[in-house]
């Protein structure tokens, strides 16, 4: 049984002023991630709501889409306006957008 329908928007139609809350843990974050995004882990989010950033609509991204996803469907049952990334990271990475990591490594999609 599955819940409603997340918006989603794929990666070629995100606004280039887009506001990015990636939701993948730790590693994945430090391994590569969207400049400018902001990161809150999805197992972190019911404890740290008020660091969401205040823009609307928020777009969530994970490594693939399931997990943002999720997290998109909570984050409307709280009355925030937020979207799915469709294809999370790694369409990020096929598109060609910019991708950087932590400490000046070599940026990869784990």
């Amino acid at each position: 049984m599955t819940g409603p329908a997340v918006p989603e928007v794929p990666v070629a139609q995100l606004p280039p002023d887009a506001a990015l809350l990636d939701v993948r843990e730790s590693d994945e974050w430090a391994a590569g991630h969207a400049p400018g995004a902001t990161h809150l882990p999805m197992s972190e989010l019911t404890g740290r709501m008020g660091e969401l950033p205040d823009r609307d609509p928020l777009y969530v991204i994970c490594r693939s889409g399931g997990r943002s996803a999720r997290v998109v469907a909570y984050l409307a049952g709280q009355g925030y306006p937020a979207v799915n990334v469709g294809g999370g990271m790694q369409a990020w990475a096929r598109e060609g957008r910019d991708v950087v990591a932590e400490g000046g490594a070599d940026p990869q999609i784990v």
